[in-house]
């Protein structure tokens, strides 16, 4: 029987110097699978969506998660995917660190981006799901994404995020353009990849699922969604409960074989 700290909050360090707000939910009965689920722009895993995904998951192991830096509690400051791979290694660093030997990797939107750039940069893992996201960087093709980079690339903006969504982000752009998600998707084989999408997501629209699907090599899955939104707010239990037995099928095969 597998022991854990009592479930609630924590601080991770990552290995850049930034403290994050962490949260470890154990799973409602011993699992050797823990499930590290990263939100969203501007989200959290304090909000109670958020919350209830988690919940719905530790049904089927531990739960590992966190705010990204700039984000709420956490320290530092925004990078809108880059250095974000190294809030998610803290996580997975940790989750190991507590008895866990299956890994899965869970992200929405912005944090579909890091869980496929970490899988294809750090590989440590056993099974990923993408829930909304982008496959490529500086998508402008829908109103909420030209708002968002006024929100970035403005002053202004970075003041009203910091200042009404709680979220900081670094000014000054990339020094040099991280690894694209779907350039990430083709390195991730031989671990088993999932792709979610919505096809009511009012800020990607569905070829973005199809480009990380199209650029990844088997095992790999692609679902897209009757009438789902965007991210954490378009998820619905029945939705959770199907990624979550994905994920947990998927870690329990062998490396390279095909779904």
């Amino acid at each position: 029987m597998l022991r854990r700290p009592d479930e609630g909050a924590l601080t991770l360090h990552t290995d850049d110097g930034v403290r994050l707000d962490a949260v470890h939910l154990p799973p409602r009965q011993d699992s050797d699978l823990v499930i590290v689920a990263a939100h969203g722009f501007t989200g959290t895993w304090r909000s109670p969506r958020f919350r209830n995904i988690m919940e719905v998951l530790r049904g089927y192991g531990g739960v590992m998660s966190f705010q990204f830096r700039g984000h709420g509690r956490s320290t530092g400051l925004s990078t809108l995917g880059d250095r974000e791979v190294l809030d998610l290694d803290a996580a997975v660093v940790h989750a190991r660190g507590l008895g866990y030997t299956k890994v899965a990797l869970l992200g929405f939107s912005m944090g579909s981006a890091v869980v496929v750039r970490y899988a294809g940069l750090y590989g440590d893992v056993d099974a990923v799901a993408a829930v909304s996201g982008p496959s490529r960087w500086y998508y402008k093709g829908t109103p909420p994404m030209r708002w968002l980079h006024r929100a970035v690339e403005l002053r202004l903006g970075r003041l009203v995020s910091r200042t009404v969504l709680r979220t900081r982000i670094a000014d000054g752009g990339w020094a040099e353009e991280p690894l694209p998600p779907w350039q990430a998707a083709a390195r991730i084989s031989p671990i088993p990849f999932l792709v979610v999408h919505g096809d009511a997501d009012k800020y990607f629209p569905v070829r973005h699922a199809h480009e990380l699907y199209d650029a990844a090599a088997e095992p790999k899955e692609l679902w897209i969604e009757k009438g789902v939104g965007h991210a954490e707010a378009g998820m619905t239990p029945p939705v959770v409960h199907r990624i979550a037995r994905w994920l947990t099928a998927r870690v329990r095969e062998p490396k390279g074989s095909s779904t």
